[in-house]
């Protein structure tokens, strides 16, 4: 009779404690990768994880040439964007070029802000590319095109949402759609119980 009651005390409890972040996409919160970053913006400025503590981070990965995933994930984070109304101000999308032989700082300006005016484009040299390629486990690899010197980029497509502590928290797959992103941000920006 006692071990019913107290197993009945005990979900009680529980359920009055703060509920946790029911995301939409893969909750990776205390994952260990993804830790930080060091970059340069398309503004020429140097940027770390750490530089955008406060607000909600959403990192994707890919190149400015890419035919389908890159301009669909940026069109969706900006549809995104437009639904969270006066909470956008509180996010920070930040597109990582995998390819900076040819996404330079003035193609990433012209590239990335055509989306949305706030998102950021990152770039590096090579090493600095394949180090936080390796950070956030992203695969890519050059595919020769049929003329010299042409190329495209096979190359992981999810993204990544950090809180604005600066936590990992939630992977979305490619092509989640604006909604989903919306939700997942909305989450990780609720004040931490």
């Amino acid at each position: 009779m006692r071990l019913p009651a107290i197993l009945l005390l005990a979900l009680a409890i529980a359920a009055c404690g703060p509920a946790s972040p029911r995301f939409q996409g893969s909750d990776v919160t205390g994952a260990a990768f993804g830790r930080d970053f060091h970059l340069v913006d398309h503004n020429g400025n140097a940027r770390s994880l750490a530089d955008f503590r406060g607000k909600a981070v959403v990192i994707f990965f890919g190149y400015t040439q890419c035919p389908d995933f890159c301009p669909t994930t940026l069109a969706e984070l900006a549809a995104a964007m437009q639904k969270l109304g006066p909470d956008a101000s509180r996010v920070q999308v930040l597109f990582v070029t995998l390819d900076p032989e040819r996404d330079t700082r003035d193609v990433l300006a012209h590239y990335v802000p055509a989306f949305d005016p706030s998102f950021l484009g990152l770039y590096g040299d090579d090493k600095a590319t394949s180090d936080v390629a390796k950070e956030f486990k992203i695969i890519y690899q050059k595919q020769p095109g049929r003329e010299p010197g042409s190329y495209t980029l096979d190359h992981s497509a999810g993204s990544y949402i950090f809180d604005p502590q600066g936590r990992l928290r939630v992977y979305e797959n490619y092509g989640p759609g604006p909604e989903v992103y919306a939700h997942d941000l909305r989450e990780v920006l609720k004040p931490a119980a």
